[in-house]
């Protein structure tokens, strides 16, 4: 048997945005929990001090190596939580994350924060997500 993803969406307007309120998951399934992906060079060294689009795409890159290593794809993501030192900043580049969730045909579930500051503080954003499979 293999999994169902039933999204959950009273209202339309999330929808429009990219993203659904809510999915159900069930049958026989594998869950990954992916830890916070930043824009962190295979060394272990942040890359791209001040570009918010050039840090948006890397941590993209790394979730996705991430899944892909469990093999799963962005397809498989049914939560993101995105973190950011500077929410205006990260929707000027949006794009870059709606584009790649978008070509991978997935609306997960989000949640965008504001903090004050990450790990190392070059950081402007982290990716934190769950997958099924």
């Amino acid at each position: 048997m293999g999994i169902e993803r039933t999204t959950v969406n009273p209202w339309p307007w999330s929808v429009e945005l990219g993203y659904n309120q809510g999915e159900v998951v069930s049958g026989e399934t594998r869950t990954l929990y992916c830890a916070g992906q930043t824009s962190m060079s295979g060394e272990g060294k942040p890359e791209h001090a001040g570009d918010m689009a050039a840090q948006l795409s890397l941590s993209l890159d790394n979730l996705e190596a991430v899944l892909s290593e469990a093999g799963m794809s962005l397809a498989n993501l049914v939560r993101l939580n995105v973190y950011t030192t500077d929410v205006d900043l990260l929707f000027q580049h949006y794009g870059v994350l709606a584009a790649r969730l978008g070509a991978a045909g997935v609306a997960a579930s989000s949640t965008l924060l504001g903090v004050s500051r990450l790990a190392i503080p070059d950081l402007m954003v982290e990716l934190e997500g769950t997958a099924v499979a």
